[in-house]
């Protein structure tokens, strides 16, 4: 037995960013049988993910979840693209946790900045010797201020409602996209309007931001291409950080090619998510070479990679254990059917 009266719960993590975190793991759910086992290769694996009352995880195949003990798994973010659910055992719990939408909100306002300055191009000039601004260089064009900008969000879950949230703070227009439209705003924000997923085009046509937040569904997948990407402002800029295939990378590899004075095209992008897994020769993933453009900022998927978001991550975690250990309901359940009884708190 536990603290409390709690039974004493076997928990097996393979999630090495969480496994980081550990301290605040096992203060948080304390007398547990801890079994960290990382390395995807351990021959233990198998056998530990059968056996567990608890499975911590980021990643899981199908043939593991097919054999998977666990009566909760415990997914350590917010999605779940990369977890077979329907490979889980009937009665399987699955819970995930979130604590990421403020750092990500605070990326997409740095990438923002960042591309509207030409902050990286410019830094990379001056490191040349070259000094060039609007004084000496007739090609240098202004930026524009904050206060200026249209925000459209696609999505207004955690992500897009702290994005909108900042940006708004920061004087800009904001407009969103949601599944459901009529459903409360969140507190906080007061976008101008926001509508349904039919009204994509109206948002690509007014934003001087589009930012992508929607999470990785066959209703999403390849939801902005060229026909979308051309319904854009010539100068305006796409912020991905929500996953890769949600937009298509030869449709904006193409975009972001063009001449500002095409028309054609876009002004720029931010990319975090990407189109697989990092490889030799394929690192960033993609089937086309972003890093050949000046227009684009590129970051490795580590825009939620804040202390607070795994802290919180960590004690939903434990507290889920907890739960579990207690026989009550864990928080941030997707699936909710469990082969043992649970008492809602």
């Amino acid at each position: 037995m536990v603290a409390g009266g709690g039974r004493r719960s076997r928990i097996v993590v393979t999630d090495p960013i969480i496994e980081r975190f550990a301290t605040h793991l096992l203060d948080g759910a304390p007398g547990h049988d801890w079994n960290f086992l990382t390395d995807p290769h351990d021959p233990r694996l198998r056998e530990a993910i059968a056996g567990c009352d608890v499975l911590v995880c980021s990643r899981l195949s199908a043939e593991a979840a097919a054999d998977c003990g666990a009566e909760l798994v415990q997914v350590t973010g917010a999605g779940l693209d990369r977890i077979a659910v329907d490979a889980l055992p009937a009665g399987t719990l699955l819970a995930n946790t979130f604590h990421h939408a403020r750092p990500i909100a605070e990326h997409v306002m740095m990438s923002v900045l960042a591309l509207e300055r030409r902050l990286l191009p410019t830094d990379a000039a001056l490191r040349r010797g070259q000094w060039s601004n609007l004084a000496n260089d007739a090609a240098v064009p202004p930026h524009r201020s904050f206060d200026s900008l249209t925000v459209g969000s696609i999505g207004l879950g955690g992500i897009g409602t702290e994005t909108l949230r900042l940006a708004s703070a920061w004087g800009a227009d904001t407009v969103a996209i949601r599944s459901d439209p009529m459903a409360a705003l969140p507190g906080g924000i007061a976008p101008r309007w926001v509508r349904g997923p039919g009204a994509l085009p109206r948002l690509l046509e007014e934003s001087d931001v589009v930012v992508v937040t929607v999470p990785l569904s066959d209703a999403t997948r390849g939801m902005i291409g060229a026909r979308e990407l051309a319904a854009m402002r010539p100068d305006a800029l796409l912020v991905n950080v929500s996953r890769g295939p949600v937009v298509d990378q030869h449709a904006l590899f193409d975009a972001l090619r063009e001449p500002p004075a095409s028309g054609r095209g876009i002004g720029g992008a931010a990319l975090d998510v990407w189109w697989g897994v990092p490889e030799p020769r394929r690192t960033p993933p993609a089937d086309v070479d972003f890093t050949a453009l000046q227009n684009v900022i590129l970051t490795p998927h580590n825009s939620g990679h804040a202390t607070a978001t795994f802290v919180g991550r960590a004690a939903d975690i434990a507290a889920n254990i907890e739960a579990i250990s207690h026989g009550t309901a864990p928080i941030n359940l997707v699936r909710r059917h469990s082969r043992s009884p649970i008492v809602s708190t």
